[in-house]
């Protein structure tokens, strides 16, 4: 029997506290047997005095089994059970190509994934954007498209990881959510719960970013691959740009026909293209799918061009609720905004950096994005035509286009990206698309 004032102190004094220890808090967090006072104090404490890797698996594990852990072994799948993550960002929709070429090549990826964030986007209110389409399934219905169709893209439910759910309610209001260790649980514990083989981590650099420098996205980065692995998950990360829109779109139903146009080939942006291949490719390796990144690649670029990858995508559509006919009548389905305007460029010269986020920020302000977690989301709204670092732009030219509700909103809008654009008389240096990759 432990008294959690005691794990405070010892953690406060910078002891590792024992995995019996940390069960027992983390049960506590789950069944209120700890006060709020108290996990806002251990916070503060791991905050400053951080964890080992030992501590940090025991942490994830404990909040992993704080709830359901999905098991797939009964469905006897004949592949690998894999998923991706993202730390988030602007125009990153990676998640609704992934999960389909996954599948096309012999993985089977239960993705769940999170609202939006701040100023990064949420894969589910891209999905809430397509008309019928359930993102909370019955776990039935969960499993059985998962087994049918190799892919299922729907939201978290409150029976996996609930501690984290408690706990991250809690940092955010005591300042204590920048700490590495807990951000590695908190991602951890809940993918985990999934029951993966196999989880490829994208942790964002830069403007857009949600770690403020480099250095932090490496940390990051190198401590989920270490309480991954520790904790039985294949696990790889690779640290991605995000000093810039990872693709031209941004908002709900702009970036879904975006990855629309994608997966049908009508239109792969380069940087985009980069992305979604890196994380598969590493992901079919790992997975055992494919024995090098050459065959992986070819393996991907081969379900893309024979249109199976597109073929799983309107088959998880229609199987979880969305209309049969998605990939050939966007139009009909998909909201549109009624004021579109492009955003006139104040001088010529070249696109030479941007405030990520402010792109983000942006996007909720047009009503694409939450201000309070009980806020209606605008599907139609957003960006697109986004303008790419290193390109060439005259004076009046769109540096993107503004999908907006109401003229006045429009107009904000125009402002916010002219103000978060750089322009310079010389291009700059190439950001490297994908930074580094971080392997077991």
């Amino acid at each position: 029997m432990y008294l959690p004032q005691e794990i405070i102190r010892k953690k406060r004094d910078g002891g590792a506290l024992s995995a019996d220890e940390i069960q027992f808090f983390v049960r506590g967090i789950t069944d209120n047997s700890v006060s709020e006072g108290q996990i806002a104090a251990l916070a503060m404490a791991v905050y400053f005095q951080g964890m080992s890797m030992d501590e940090r698996v025991a942490f994830t594990l404990a909040m992993r089994d704080s709830g359901d852990v999905l098991d797939w072994k009964s469905l006897n799948l004949p592949g690998p059970v894999m998923d991706k993550h993202s730390t988030g960002g602007v125009g990153d929709v990676v998640s609704l190509m992934l999960g389909p070429m996954i599948a096309a090549c012999g993985g089977f990826v239960p993705m769940i994934s999170g609202r939006g964030l701040g100023h990064t986007g949420g894969t589910l209110d891209k999905f809430d954007s397509i008309p019928g389409y359930s993102t909370v399934p019955t776990n039935e219905k969960f499993r059985e498209v998962v087994r049918d169709v190799g892919v299922a893209i729907i939201g978290q439910t409150s029976s996996l990881a609930p501690s984290d759910k408690r706990f991250y309610g809690i940092r955010d209001v005591t300042a204590t959510v920048e700490s590495v260790a807990m951000i590695t649980g908190s991602i951890l514990s809940k993918k985990l719960a999934a029951g993966l083989d196999v989880l490829a981590m994208d942790v964002k650099v830069g403007s857009g970013a949600f770690m403020p420098t480099f250095e932090k996205s490496v940390e990051l980065a190198e401590s989920i691959v270490a309480v991954g692995n520790g904790a039985g998950t294949l696990t790889s990360a690779l640290l991605t740009d995000m000093n810039e829109s990872l693709s031209p779109w941004a908002g709900n139903a702009l970036e879904v026909r975006g990855a629309i146009d994608y997966l049908t080939g009508k239109h792969r942006p380069a940087r985009l293209h980069e992305v979604t291949m890196s994380l598969c490719a590493e992901m079919l390796v790992l997975g055992k799918l494919a024995a090098t990144e050459t065959e992986a690649r070819a393996k991907l670029q081969a379900a893309l061009d024979s249109g199976e990858a597109a073929e799983r995508f309107a088959r998880m559509v229609t199987a979880l609720g969305g209309p049969a006919d998605l990939i050939d009548n966007m139009e009909k389905h998909l909201e549109k905004a009624p004021i579109v305007v492009p955003v006139p460029a104040l001088e010529g010269g070249f696109a030479a950096a941007v405030d990520c986020r402010a792109l983000g920020l942006a996007v909720v302000s047009l009503g694409g994005g939450r201000r309070r977690p009980s806020d209606a989301i605008d599907f139609a709204v957003g960006l697109t035509d986004l303008a790419e670092l290193g390109q060439k732009i005259e004076a009046g030219q769109p540096l993107a286009m503004v999908h907006a509700r109401t003229e006045a909103a429009a107009q904000q809008a125009v402002a916010d990206i002219q103000s978060a654009y750089r322009i310079a008389a010389t291009a700059p240096a190439a950001n490297p698309i994908v930074y580094r990759t971080i392997r077991p």
